[in-house]
C-alpha cells in the first residue's frame, strides 16, 4: 500500500507544479502555416490578419512566426486584443506593393491600434517608397503616402533590431502610447527623400529609443506635441535634418513637451543638429525641462537651432510670432564641425521669450576657427569653454 500511497503523492505534486506552466505555455502561430507564400509576389495580408486573429484569441502569450522569405503585404490594421503578451518574431523580409497607388492613399501601411504587450522583433520593411518620392519631386498629383509603422493608443511596446527601407512617408509613428522601447532599429531611405521622417513621437510618455542608425530625408526624430518622459540615446543620425521638437504651434490649443534627454548621438552631414522649432503664431504650446548631452557634430549645416519663425512658403504665418514658450534647456558636451558660419542660433518669440537655456562646454569650430552665435530674444548662461561665444543673455 505504502508504494502506491507514494505515487498518488507523486502525480499530485507533478500535476501542481505542472499546471501553471502548462497553462500560460507560449504558443506559436506560423504565417505559413495559414496560407502565407514568401515568394514576393502572393498577397499576404490575409494571413498575417488570420494570425493576429488567433493570437488574440489564445489565452497564453503568443508568438506570429515570419520564417525567411519576401512576403507581399497591402495595408493591415492590428487592432486591441485580450491577449497582451503578443510576438512577432521576423526572420523575413515584408514588402510593400510596388505599385505605390495601392496603399498610397491610407494613413499606415502597418498599423496597431488599442495594442497592450506587443513586441516585434527582427525583421525588414521595405515600403519601396522610391517611386512615389520621385512623384512627388516632379510637382505631378501624387498620394500623401502611408506611413510604414504606427503604433496608436498603445501600451508596453518593444520594436528591437527592426530595419526600415524606403517608406513612403514617415518610416515609424509613436502617438498616444505608453512605454515603448525602440531598441537597435535600423532607418534607411534617400537624403533627398521628402517627409520620411524616421521616427515621429506625439502625444506620448515614457518612450525610449537607443542603439539606433537612421539615415533619412528628414527628421531622424521628430517629436511633436504631448510627447513627456522621452529618453533617447547613443543614436547616429545622417543624412537627414536632425532630432527636432517641432514643428510646434501648428493648433492654437496644443499640449506641451517637457522632460526630453537626448545623449550620446552623433550627427553626421544633417541639416540640423539639435533643434526646437515653432510656427510663427499664436499657440498654449510649450516646451521645458530638455537635455541635449554628449552630441558630436559632423559637417552639420545647423548644430544648435532654436527657430520660433518657422514659416515655410509664408503661408498661414507672416506677420504673427510664435506663442510656444521654451524654457529650461540644457546643451552639454557639445563639440565638433559646422558647415556654416552660424552654428549656434536661438532666434526665440518677442513675445515669449527663450528663458534658462543653459551653455556647458560646447566646441563647435567652422573650417578650423570659431563660428559664430546668434541670440535674438534669448536669455540664459554659459559655463565651462564655450565655443563659439556665448550670446546669451
Amino acid at each position: 500500500m505504502v508504494p502506491y500511497v507514494g505515487s498518488l503523492l507523486l502525480a499530485a505534486l507533478l500535476f501542481m507544479v505542472l499546471q501553471p506552466y502548462s497553462a500560460t505555455a507560449e504558443v506559436t502561430y506560423n504565417v505559413v502555416d495559414l496560407g502565407a507564400r514568401g515568394d514576393g509576389r502572393t498577397d499576404n495580408t490575409k494571413a498575417f490578419l488570420d494570425a493576429w486573429a488567433a493570437a488574440c484569441g489564445s489565452a497564453s502569450p503568443a508568438t506570429i512566426f515570419v520564417p525567411p522569405g519576401r512576403y507581399l503585404l497591402r495595408n493591415a490594421e492590428f487592432r486591441g486584443c485580450n491577449n497582451h503578451a503578443i510576438t512577432f518574431r521576423i526572420h523575413a523580409t515584408l514588402v510593400a506593393p510596388s505599385d505605390y497607388r495601392i496603399i498610397g492613399d491610407a494613413p499606415n501601411w502597418l498599423g496597431f491600434q488599442d495594442v497592450t504587450g506587443v513586441s516585434i522583433i527582427g525583421g525588414v520593411l521595405d515600403a519601396q517608397g522610391i517611386d512615389l518620392w520621385a512623384c512627388k519631386m516632379s510637382g505631378k498629383n501624387c498620394p500623401s503616402g502611408a506611413t510604414t509603422l504606427r503604433f496608436t493608443k498603445s501600451n508596453n511596446i518593444l520594436v528591437r533590431g527592426l530595419i526600415s527601407l524606403n517608406s513612403q512617408m514617415f518610416h515609424i509613428v509613436i502617438n498616444g502610447c505608453h512605454n515603448v522601447k525602440l531598441q537597435g532599429l535600423r532607418v534607411s531611405a534617400s537624403g533627398h527623400s521628402p517627409n520620411t521622417d524616421g521616427i515621429h513621437v506625439q502625444l506620448s510618455s515614457g518612450v525610449m529609443i537607443s542603439d539606433t542608425k537612421i539615415k533619412t530625408g528628414d527628421d531622424c526624430v521628430s517629436i511633436g506635441p504631448g510627447a513627456t518622459n522621452l529618453w533617447i540615446e547613443n543614436v547616429a543620425c545622417g543624412p537627414g535634418h536632425g532630432i527636432s521638437i517641432g514643428s510646434l504651434a501648428k493648433d492654437l490649443e496644443e499640449e506641451g513637451v517637457q522632460n526630453v534627454t537626448v545623449k550620446s548621438v552623433t550627427f553626421t552631414g544633417t541639416q540640423n543638429g539639435v533643434r526646437i522649432k515653432s510656427w510663427a503664431r499664436p499657440s498654449n504650446g510649450f516646451v521645458k525641462h530638455v537635455v541635449f548631452q554628449h552630441i558630436g557634430m559632423v559637417n552639420v549645416q545647423n548644430p544648435i537651432v532654436v527657430d520660433q519663425n518657422y514659416c515655410p512658403r509664408q503661408e498661414n504665418c507672416p506677420g504673427q510670432v510664435s506663442g510656444v514658450k521654451v524654457s529650461d534647456v540644457r546643451y552639454e558636451d557639445i563639440h565638433g564641425t559646422s558647415a556654416s558660419e552660424i552654428a549656434v542660433k536661438f532666434d526665440c518669440s518677442p513675445t515669449d521669450p527663450c528663458n534658462g537655456i543653459k551653455l556647458k562646454d560646447v566646441k563647435l569650430t567652422y573650417k578650423n576657427k570659431s563660428p559664430k552665435s546668434l541670440c535674438v530674444n534669448a536669455d540664459g548662461m554659459a559655463s565651462g569653454f564655450v565655443m563659439p561665444a556665448s550670446c546669451l543673455l
